[in-house]
């Protein structure tokens, strides 16, 4: 890329600025960015909850951790608990890092499906580091005392996305890139390549750029507003179409977990910041009016509503092609998957990523585009399978969650439902997001019982086979109880400065 060459980011927010960060640390000098935004135009804000890949951008943004979670007004995140994703009573933890330890070539839960039958085996989340810590309320960095083989605690974050968004944009601006306040008020498009080549704005300013970066949100300002690229509904697998969220005051313990309510017609989420918690209705508009998804939702609150509650519409799915000419779209104008899993986030994070990795010189190859679109869509198709199988593998009595039941779902999906249900084998394809470890805590927690397990899960002795599992728990516990309390080490580490 040449020095002339220019980048143009168009929407701020969590993604606009995300990008713009990232572009700012690599490109350096070999990049113009500019970041074209309104304040007029607000902002989604609903990813406060994040994975734990968000480290490895911190990390190599040289981003420090405790200053960041003091902007952002935020705490960790150990997993994500789900409550009456099974049957109405049911509750499991998809917690973060590994269960157990494999025994020579078999993963650990093989061994735990054999010890179930021979009722030596407590719940899979006890043999969770993550798990047994959050429930316990604990938390730590570093390697946990008391040994055992169980490493340390795989964490995330919850946060304020306006605070990360302003954050990042202080990192963004300090490394030169160059905010234009504005509201883009038309495209303008080469005639032969159909290329966007400037953008007007309604202050009748002009500004150009080789490449655009679209994160306009839902609209899609560049990859649907002026290209008319196209979507692709997913709405038949994620039937969910619309959301209404709120903040309510803090509760008195700090949890470091999110938590997935199960409601009648869809989900709540709650998310909890050192002064406050974030809370959100997902619901399908066909079983659940708007009112009785904001009724539900107040309902269900810590503590008082801190504003009203605010609504938002989506549609479940991706654009035809997430790079089309000489745009490329991230965040909400990619596409939408609810935040089941808190994956909003990293998927701008990724599509930065491959941006880099595919980043153009001064002219754009369709080779490029190509591989670049067809490993972002296989990302999208591995994330949609894991929120589909939520949906599909429950157990309520409601009318919408018998209907998610008896859906059919992506024949991808529907394989390792199979694989898993024969002999409780799980496989992972490439590089897809969701590791077997989180596959695992799903399917055994929301009821999937496989017919069998590995055959080489015979080879201890049943006195053998229970001292093992009993081992690892007992580590697990140990470790925990030597923690400090998740409050206090935030306290100590990284108190909110809003």
């Amino acid at each position: 890329m040449s020095a002339a060459h220019k980048i143009t980011i168009v929407g701020g927010g969590t993604a606009g600025w995300l990008v713009a960060a990232v572009l700012a640390r690599y490109l350096g000098r070999l990049g113009q960015i500019t970041l074209i935004e309104s304040d007029e135009i607000g902002t989604v804000g609903v990813g406060e909850a994040t994975i734990p890949q968000l480290q490895i951008l911190h990390r190599a943004l040289g981003i420090d951790e405790d200053a960041f979670l003091a902007f952002c007004n935020g705490t960790y995140k150990l997993g994500i608990e789900f409550v009456g994703w099974g049957d109405t009573d049911s509750r499991y933890i998809h917690a973060f890092g590994e269960i157990g330890r494999p025994l020579g070539l078999v993963p650990f839960h093989h061994f735990w499906l054999r010890a179930n039958r021979l009722a030596g085996a407590r719940p899979l989340d006890a043999y969770s580091l993550n798990a047994v810590a959050a429930y316990a309320g604990k938390f730590q960095r570093g390697a946990p005392q008391g040994g055992g083989g169980l490493g340390g605690l795989g964490h995330a974050f919850h946060f304020d996305a306006t605070r990360y968004a302003l954050f990042l944009r202080q990192y963004a601006e300090a490394r030169g890139v160059r905010r234009i306040e504005g509201k883009i008020v038309n495209a303008e498009l080469d005639g032969e390549s159909g290329a966007v080549t400037r953008l007007a704005l309604a202050n009748g300013d002009k500004v150009d750029g080789d490449l655009y970066i679209d994160c306009s949100g839902f609209v899609g300002l560049l990859i649907e507003g002026a290209l008319k690229t196209g979507y692709v509904d997913w709405s038949h697998w994620l039937p969910c179409d619309r959301a209404v969220a709120v903040q309510c005051a803090s509760a008195p313990d700090l949890t470091p977990f999110t938590r997935s309510t199960a409601r009648a017609g869809g989900w709540q989420w709650r998310i909890p910041l050192q002064t406050r918690i974030g809370n959100g209705h997902v619901y399908c508009s066909a079983f659940t009016s708007d009112a009785e998804a904001t009724d539900t939702l107040l309902a269900n609150l810590d503590g008082e509503a801190l504003g009203t509650p605010r609504p938002l519409r989506f549609t479940t799915g991706h654009r035809a092609k997430f790079w089309n000419r000489n745009v490329i779209a991230l965040g909400l104008a990619a596409g939408f998957m609810e935040p089941l899993e808190s994956t909003s986030i990293h998927l701008v994070q990724s599509g930065v990523e491959r941006l880099l990795k595919f980043l153009p010189g001064s002219d754009i190859r369709a080779v490029d585009v190509d591989a670049f679109n067809a490993q972002t869509l296989f990302e999208y198709e591995a994330v949609r399978d894991f929120l589909v199988l939520h949906y599909k593998v429950n157990r309520r009595p409601e009318p919408f969650w018998q209907a998610c039941a008896a859906m059919p779902v992506p024949d991808s999906l529907a394989a390792k439902i199979a694989l898993f249900e024969a002999n409780g084998r799980l496989t992972r394809f490439n590089e897809e997001l969701f590791a077997e470890v989180g596959w695992l805590q799903v399917m055994v927690g929301q009821g999937l019982k496989p017919q069998g397990y590995h055959p080489l899960a015979d080879q201890p002795d049943d006195t053998e086979l229970r001292e093992f599992c009993d081992l690892l728990a007992g580590a697990a516990a140990r470790q925990v109880a030597a923690m400090p309390d998740h409050a206090a080490f935030i306290a100590r580490h990284c108190p909110a400065k809003v």
